[in-house]
């Protein structure tokens, strides 16, 4: 393979000026499990649910290396630097910090937290931690997991303990990311723990919101100047016929089952009536103060998005005929977008700032003989997913921030490294990282919108810390 030469690719859509909010927050997301990697006993870390639903699974990848980023981290902030990004959401690994979930500490892996943010701010880059993405440590997973209400409280724990330590640097928190995919890994087999048991759908997703509240109230009694909240996967149930009646209920309860069922949970204090059938079903008992306890006022609402759902009468998802898609069968349909977070609007009267913190697109890539990777597809989709923002901002909308998904190549859980969603290229062989077009077009469009504001700086007791 040829070198690169380093001029800059000739970009398929503007580098344009964004009619976003006054100091909008530009930046990009990754997860632990998905690129650190260094998951043996050598860096004190406790096994999570992953390691024993790959093993399970040995045909599979897995994320024993991932992108190595536990080893190239100082070099990983200095490209996120170089791309000029001013945010970076990553999230903590509980087993690398409480290796059985509760009660022994790692200070080992609290330390590598502390040199990442601390590099992070060194750099001029804003740190977006989420404590929990997907990685529940073994030993509470063969416990019950989040069918286990003694979780909530061994979450809320760490979550203190993670503010004590990191909160004089880190003022942006999310508990959760996609409650709606951990309880996946319940009914399904999909993701871990895999356990294909619908009967655990409501006991696991209550207790999820359970354990948000907890850990919210926890948090800011440590620190009641930081700013928490919590990251949804939002899917919107589009009718295949809006003038088709069945289609039009049978869409609106997927989206209530399945996605409602948090934003009600979290904005209106009670849950929409087909959750409450369903744990009535169960025989499952929602706890006297449980929803006033998940309803807190949140700081920000985090909003994962990817696609949407069509479906017709009889409430099956069917597929879009025609329509461009990723490679993960993603429709891409920016509008849909748009349609969402406006029916947002109208159904929540009191939303809380609002974050894309994660959006992207899985896209086949080919390092070129010029050395770069050529994506205008995901390039474009960037593009036109933050001109439905604009959109949402010019209705009065408090859309804050973007993040892209993801900073680079990584990990897609049970799916392999095969369906790509990076503004950087990881060869597999070497981990040698390579921004594509689309990360470089990123890099110039947060030049042009920047206010060039400087971030706060790094210290603990005191004094300026690590980095560089």
């Amino acid at each position: 393979m040829k070198k690169s030469n380093h001029k800059t690719p000739k970009f398929n859509v503007p580098v344009a000026k964004m009619a976003l909010r006054k100091g909008f927050t530009w930046g990009a997301s990754t997860s632990a499990y998905q690129i650190e990697g260094a998951t043996g006993p050598e860096y004190g870390r406790g096994p999570s649910i992953w390691e024993k639903y790959f093993a399970e699974r040995p045909h599979l990848d897995h994320g024993q290396v991932a992108c190595g980023h536990y080893e190239r981290m100082a070099e990983d902030v200095q490209m996120m630097k170089k791309m000029g990004l001013k945010a970076y959401r990553f999230s903590l690994a509980w087993p690398r910090i409480m290796p059985e979930g509760s009660g022994r500490v790692n200070e080992q892996g609290l330390a590598f937290y502390d040199s990442l943010i601390d590099e992070l701010l060194a750099a001029g880059i804003e740190p977006y931690v989420t404590l929990y993405h997907w990685d529940l440590p073994l030993a509470l997973g063969e416990k019950g997991g989040w069918t286990n209400r003694e979780t909530c409280q061994h979450f809320a724990d760490y979550a203190a303990l993670c503010v004590k330590r990191f909160g004089d640097r880190v003022k942006n928190w999310a508990t959760f990311n996609e409650p709606e995919v951990i309880v996946a890994g319940y009914i399904g087999d999909g993701l871990a723990p895999g356990l294909s048991n619908p009967k655990l759908r409501v006991s696991a997703g209550h207790h999820l919101m359970v354990a948000h509240g907890l850990a919210m109230r926890a948090m800011r009694e440590i620190d009641s100047t930081i700013k928490v909240g919590i990251v949804l996967n939002l899917v919107p149930c589009e009718a295949v016929d809006s003038e088709n009646h069945a289609a039009v209920k049978a869409a609106r309860t997927l989206w209530e089952r399945n996605y409602g069922w948090y934003l009600d949970g979290l904005l209106k204090a009670h849950y929409p009536q087909v959750v409450l059938d369903e744990a009535k079903e169960q025989e499952f008992v929602i706890q006297p103060g449980d929803m006033a306890l998940m309803s807190q006022k949140l700081d920000m609402l985090g909003i994962n998005w990817y696609l949407r759902l069509v479906v017709d009468s009889q409430g099956a998802v069917v597929p879009v005929q025609g329509a461009q898609t990723t490679q993960m069968g993603w429709e891409i349909n920016p509008k849909a977008l748009s349609r969402m977070l406006k029916g947002m609007q109208h159904e929540y009267k009191d939303l809380p700032p609002i974050y894309i913190t994660e959006n992207g697109a899985a896209i086949d890539d080919v390092v070129s003989e010029d050395g770069h990777v050529h994506d205008p597809v995901r390039t474009s989709y960037i593009y036109n997913h933050l001109r439905a923002l604009e959109k949402a901002t010019k209705r009065g909308m408090d859309i804050r921030g973007y993040f892209a998904w993801s900073l680079m190549d990584n990990l897609e859980w049970s799916l392999g490294f095969g369906k790509t969603f990076g503004l950087v290229h990881v060869d597999r062989k070497s981990l040698k990282r390579t921004v594509k077009d689309s990360g470089l077009w990123y890099s110039r469009l947060i030049e042009k919108n920047s206010n060039c504001k400087k971030n706060r700086k790094s210290t603990r007791n005191g004094k300026r810390r690590g980095a560089g």
